[in-house]
C-alpha cells in the first residue's frame, strides 16, 4: 500500500518515540528527556520482552506528560499495531503479537468546521476585488479550493499540461501518490483561464515552467505560501483566520456540495479522493435549519388532523 511521505514520517516518529519510552521504561537509559534517548542499542531481544501493559504504559505516558489528544494516541497506537503485525506475520521475528489486544483510543467525533454559503461567496468576492498583482492567481486558488475540495498538496502540484479544457477536468497527484481526476465547473475554468492570461512566462525557473501557480519569484508556489494567501484573504473577508484554514475550505466544498448539490455520498467519496467512505461521512453532517425543516416536513406535524 502506498503511503504519503508525511504518513511515513509520522509512522517513523511514532515508532521511535515508543522505542525510546521502552528503553526508559525497562531501565536501559537514565536520560530524563525520553525524546533524547538513543535507540541504536534497541534489539529484537528487547522487543520480544514488550507486553501489552508496556504499550498501555506508553499511551498513559503520552496523556500524563503531553496531554496528548485521543487522535494523537490513536495514531501512535495504530503505528505500534502495524509494527508488531509486521514482526509477527511478515518478518516472523516474534511468535506473539503484544499489540493484538490493543484497543484504539476513542476519538470524539466533532463536526468539521466550514464556511457557510454566504461566507464562501464573500470570500470569493473580496479576493476578486482585491487590487494587487496576484489577484487572478489568488482568486483561482480560492475558487479551486471552494469548488473542487482538493487538498493543498494537490493544488500546489497542478501542472498546466494536466489541465484538459476540452473536457473541463484536470489530473492531480493525490494522497498516497495516486493520480486522480478532478472535474471543473464553469467558475473554476473561468478563474484558471483568467489567471493563465496574466501568468508570467519569461523568467520562470526551469523546474517550474509547467507549474500552474507561481510565486513572486516565478517558481512553483509552496504549501506555505498558499496557506498565507488563504489566511490573508480570510482576514480581508472579516472571517476568523484562526478558525478557518486551507483544509477548512476543503470541508466547505464537500459540505456545500452535499447540502446544496444533493451529491450522493459515493460520488462525494470519489470527488474528495477518499479510500474509505467512512472518512467521507463526516461531511454529511446537517445544520440546525435542516433539522428544523425535517421536523416541519413530517406529514403528522400539522396541528389539526
Amino acid at each position: 500500500m502506498n503511503k504519503s511521505p508525511n504518513t511515513i514520517k509520522e509512522y517513523n516518529y511514532d515508532l521511535a518515540h515508543f522505542l525510546k519510552f521502552i528503553m526508559h521504561h525497562f531501565g536501559m537509559s537514565q536520560e530524563e528527556d525520553i525524546k533524547s534517548i538513543d535507540i541504536h542499542e534497541m534489539s529484537i531481544d528487547i522487543i520480544k520482552k514488550i507486553k501489552l501493559e508496556d504499550i498501555h504504559a506508553f499511551l498513559y505516558y503520552l496523556t500524563d506528560t503531553y496531554r496528548s489528544k485521543a487522535a494523537t494516541r490513536a495514531r501512535k497506537a495504530a503505528s505500534i499495531r502495524v509494527f508488531f503485525h509486521y514482526l509477527t506475520q511478515k518478518a516472523n521475528l516474534l511468535e506473539i503479537d503484544p499489540a493484538q489486544g490493543l484497543e484504539t483510543p476513542k476519538i470524539d467525533k466533532r463536526l468539521p468546521k466550514y464556511l457557510s454559503l454566504e461566507e464562501s461567496k464573500k470570500l470569493l468576492e473580496v479576493t476578486k476585488a482585491t487590487p494587487n498583482e496576484f489577484k487572478e492567481r489568488d482568486y483561482a486558488i480560492i475558487t479551486l479550493f471552494l469548488n473542487c475540495g482538493m487538498r493543498l498538496s494537490e493544488l500546489v502540484g497542478i501542472n498546466i499540461k494536466d489541465i484538459n479544457f476540452s473536457d473541463n477536468k484536470l489530473t492531480v497527484i493525490g494522497k498516497g501518490n495516486k493520480e486522480r481526476t478532478i472535474y471543473l465547473n464553469d467558475a473554476c475554468v473561468n478563474a484558471i483561464k483568467e489567471y493563465l492570461a496574466v501568468r508570467p512566462h519569461d523568467g520562470v525557473r526551469f523546474n517550474s515552467r509547467d507549474a500552474l501557480f507561481l510565486s513572486k519569484r516565478k517558481e512553483r508556489i509552496s504549501n506555505r505560501m498558499v496557506q498565507e494567501i488563504v489566511k490573508k484573504e480570510l482576514g480581508k473577508a472579516g472571517l476568523d483566520m484562526n478558525k478557518y484554514s486551507v483544509h477548512k475550505l476543503r470541508h466547505t466544498a464537500a459540505t456545500l456540495m452535499y447540502q446544496y448539490g444533493h451529491v450522493d455520498i459515493r460520488a462525494l467519496q470519489v470527488l474528495l479522493g477518499h479510500e474509505n467512505i467512512a472518512t467521507t461521512q463526516i461531511y454529511t453532517h446537517v445544520n440546525d435549519e435542516q433539522v428544523k425543516n425535517a421536523v416541519k416536513s413530517n406529514p403528522l406535524g400539522q396541528e389539526n388532523i
